[in-house]
């Protein structure tokens, strides 16, 4: 229903509908999701004239319903047709098949009987079917209908299918042999519109003679909707996809992020002066297609380029259309895209252009980061590296943006020390800062207050609270810790041959009593992964050092010598008060696991043994 409620926000701009094209890439290969498409076209005929008579601004139904609009007749009649529209898909969903109850025309029976007991979402041929075409199909207020699409590529177990890319690849393909739209918008299906004139926005860009020339894409920020008040997984990721592509404008452009992205097909295809032709000219970003979207021809050389093979010894993913060989596709096609000259632009309006879903549990976030954080490092350590090559091309602050999106875990480094060393320290008596009277100890307080009061600045300028930047910097560390570690030593490992790693899909699926719980403002702690083990070894230590040096204090001994160490390890208790909660106060489904508890707990007390056989000459 987010995917319905998404292509419903799009087919309803205020935009010529003629001029709008849909497609929907599936890459399960989902008879369901299918299903889903043909019910949004189905109410489609009556929401987008609803839409355009009322002027409303939401365009997705699920956010209209849900906000307090003037109610009429109208309005409730449109209600409780997308409430039926929505039983009928979760009805479908939860049996895990179209039922013939379901099928209500000959033409249905026809498009989903292709799923065969031998149809697999990894083994299938492509499917690519026509759900509504603009100059046949007219809504009930006689107007012409955008064109519809749902693509499902052909995937093969014994075939590289290279993820996201790939599948944007096939729908770059199979788009220019329909309609080969000058245009493309980029869109994840949780990421609705939520502005209608989004469209006209991008185009005061993307048609200004001044850039055009040398314009790729038109990046908006990706914003979410249902964060709670707090933001307790920082999941706003304010930094990276509002407050650096505002710096990033001031250069050659924002990077691509993989959503909300206008886009000029021309770029796809070489530099501004000098394009790469595909390898058939009717792929390529000018030519122009005379034959009708359900025509024979149209849609074999549609289902060709769909195939899992077609890509073999050409140039796709390399040199044209989205780039392979990192888990973040948006990321390194947007660098390789401003190291060819292209430029790129952030547009960022009061009213959000799009909003989007973000995860609800710790496992989930933690898995999403340390994704990107691999996919970082693999265009970090490619032959297009940013710090040698993307300097060469971008010029030396470009290159170091990126480079610094790309080596990102390198800040587990410095966290982990500093969450481990000065308190282990501690623990032994120890000193390893310098006292209270020395002039060293005035850097150290200069360089914590500096760093942390620009960023605080930094992010309530922009919009945040007191609360979400404190949320933001523990979050920091979480991750540092965490799936930072993680993500390094599983592309160390890979690179060795010994690990392997894959695109994971982050789960946006929402459980009642694990909402309840985020929505109070509590950790989600109920699955068990090793990324827990570490943080949990952390706040155990530093809780146990921040006691043991206040009873070195009162007890008279070297006050001046521990007194940073004391601060880190209470600052760092302090951030650690919800993995003391989850280890030992709570009883609900979210608390961390007993194993998880009891490892942390014996390794912490290995680390703590080791150290105090490695420091006891110091001290």
């Amino acid at each position: 229903m987010r995917l319905v409620s998404t292509a419903l926000s799009v087919m309803a701009y205020d935009y010529p509908t003629e001029k709008i094209s849909v497609y929907v890439s599936d890459d399960g290969g989902s008879q369901v999701t299918l299903f889903a498409c043909m019910e949004a076209v189905k109410f489609a005929s009556h929401w987008l004239p609803f839409c355009s008579k009322n002027n409303t601004a939401d365009r997705s139904p699920e956010a209209y319903f849900a906000s307090n609009h003037s109610w009429s007749s109208e309005t409730e009649q449109i209600k409780i047709m997308y409430e039926n529209m929505k039983t009928r898909v979760e009805t479908v969903l939860e049996r895990g098949k179209v039922d013939e109850e379901y099928i209500t025309e000959e033409l249905e029976r026809r498009i989903l009987s292709k799923w065969t007991d031998g149809f697999t979402p990894q083994d299938h041929p492509a499917v690519i079917e026509v759900l509504l075409e603009g100059r046949k199909n007219r809504d009930i207020a006689d107007h012409s209908m955008p064109n519809f699409i749902y693509v499902s590529r052909e995937k093969s177990r014994t075939s590289n299918h290279n993820f996201k890319s790939g599948a944007l690849n096939v729908m770059l393909r199979v788009s220019a042999t329909m309609i080969n739209a000058p245009i493309i918008l980029n869109i994840d299906c949780d990421m609705y519109s939520n502005d209608p004139q989004t469209p006209l926005r991008a185009l005061c860009y993307l048609l200004d003679p001044k850039h055009k020339s040398q314009l790729a894409y038109v990046q908006f920020p990706q914003m979410f909707l249902g964060i709670n008040k707090d933001d307790i997984y920082s999941c706003e990721y304010k930094r990276p996809f509002q407050i650096n592509l505002m710096g990033l404008d001031g250069l050659s452009g924002p990077n691509y992020i993989g959503t909300g992205c206008f886009f000029n097909r021309r770029a796809f295809f070489g530099g501004p002066s000098t394009i790469s032709p595909p390898e058939i000219p009717q792929l390529g970003p000018h030519h122009v297609v005379d034959n009708l979207i359900q025509s024979r021809p149209t849609l074999d050389l549609a289902h060709k380029v769909a195939g899992c093979n077609y890509e073999n010894n050409t140039r796709w993913g390399s040199e044209v259309g989205f780039m392979y060989g990192s888990l973040i596709e948006d990321f390194y096609t947007g660098f390789r895209l401003q190291c060819k000259g292209w430029k790129s632009i952030f547009c960022n309006p009061k009213r959000p252009a799009f909003l989007g879903d973000s995860p609800i549990s710790l496992i989930d976030v933690l898995n999403q980061c340390q994704r990107w954080v691999i996919g970082g490092l693999q265009v970090g350590f490619c032959r297009f590296t940013p710090i040698t090559f993307g300097i060469k091309s971008m010029g030396p602050f470009m290159g170091l943006a990126y480079t610094h999106y790309c080596f990102w875990p390198i800040w587990c480094i410095p966290i982990t020390i500093y969450a481990f060393l000065p308190q282990l320290a501690l623990l032994n008596g120890l000193s390893i800062f310098p006292k209270f009277s020395e002039p060293w100890f005035f850097l150290y307080v200069f360089l914590f207050l500096g760093a942390y009061g620009h960023d605080f600045l930094e992010f309530v300028v922009e919009g945040g609270t007191v609360q979400r930047w404190w949320n933001d910097q523990r979050m920091w560390t979480i991750r540092g810790l965490s799936c930072f570690f993680f993500a390094a030593l599983e592309y160390s490992l890979k690179c060795f041959g010994i690990s392997t790693y894959g695109f994971s899909v982050t789960s946006k699926m929402i459980d009642d009593e694990q909402s309840k719980r985020y929505y109070q403002g509590v950790f989600e702690f109920g699955v068990s992964s090793p990324m827990f083990v570490p943080l949990a070894m952390g706040a155990i230590i530093n809780l146990v050092s921040f006691f043991v040096g206040l009873v070195r204090v009162l007890r008279g001994s070297n006050f001046e010598g521990l007194l940073l160490q004391m601060f880190l390890a209470g600052f760092a208790v302090v951030n650690a008060l919800p993995i003391y909660e989850a280890m030992v106060l709570r009883s609900d489904k979210g608390r961390m696991s007993f194993k998880t508890t009891i490892t942390s707990t014996c390794l912490a007390l290995a680390l703590y043994a080791l150290a105090s056989l490695l420091l006891r000459d110091r001290s």
